[in-house]
């Protein structure tokens, strides 16, 4: 792979498709922790669910999940599950019954929702002793020789194109109003090996790099690209790359 010209190609793929192939798996004990707080396993909701990474973790432990995201597109690359059932819905008009949901989640989703609407929804769905909870993950970490680099490129490069709603993400949720009987989560992570196709792939799933992409700055992308291929070395090399896991949660 020349390091001129290889990173670049492809950059620009977007769409269901690049989710489902490029976005960060969540950990097992992720889903196993949200179903032991649950007070049943009767419904799990999984709110805004994109292709269904979370949902689809969570299918062992419920009877029955639904996967409900206002995107066609997200909903038709989402992996079929007799279990799930997946529906076109926005965050603010669920639709489902009402005191039926055990657990209601949403991962990486919350910052682009209407809360006060969503909370409304999420009361009127859940029964007693239900759980809510917000996921999402931080800015990756890679290894020391990349992370300098990455960081310059997410701070400061590619950091005026991200909308607004990111600060929620990179603050873990920290700041936003969450009116419910708060739980304290356990630490977990997210820790993926991949090449540096699959790590560029990733990166054409942000809306910052649309965005960036749509101003006319495809070189800042390409430039930065081309740097991180410099400094992977061999690009079938897999390289450990982390996102730490935070979440508000709280029994509704």
């Amino acid at each position: 792979m020349s390091t001129n010209s290889q990173p670049a190609r492809n950059w620009f793929d977007q769409g269901g498709q690049a989710y489902a192939r490029f976005r960060p798996e969540y950990p097992r004990q992720l889903a196993a922790f949200l179903a032991s707080q649950a007070p049943d396993d009767a419904l799990a909701v999984d709110v805004g669910c994109g292709n269904g990474q979370l949902t689809q973790l969570l299918a062992p432990y419920f009877g029955k999940v639904v996967g409900l995201d206002p995107s066609a597109d997200q909903i038709a690359n989402a992996a079929p599950n007799e279990r799930i059932d997946y529906r076109c819905a926005s965050a603010e008009q669920l639709p489902l019954r009402d005191a039926g949901a055990s657990l209601i989640t949403a991962a990486q989703a919350a910052h682009w929702f209407d809360l006060p609407a969503f909370y409304r929804e999420v009361r009127r769905i859940a029964r007693p002793g239900a759980i809510l909870a917000l996921v999402s993950y931080g800015v990756l970490k890679l290894d020391p020789a990349l992370d300098a680099r990455f960081q310059t490129f997410y701070w400061d490069e590619i950091g005026p194109y991200w909308p607004a709603e990111r600060k929620l993400v990179d603050t873990g949720y920290a700041t936003i109003d969450f009116p419910f009987e708060e739980l304290a989560p356990p630490a977990l992570e997210i820790r993926l090996d991949w090449h540096l196709s699959e790590f560029l792939g990733y990166l054409t799933t942000w809306s910052a790099v649309r965005s960036a992409r749509e101003a006319g700055k495809e070189e800042l992308l390409v430039r930065f690209a081309n740097d991180i291929a410099q400094a992977w070395g061999d690009p079938d090399l897999s390289r450990t790359i982390c996102w730490p896991i935070n979440m508000r949660i709280g029994r509704v």
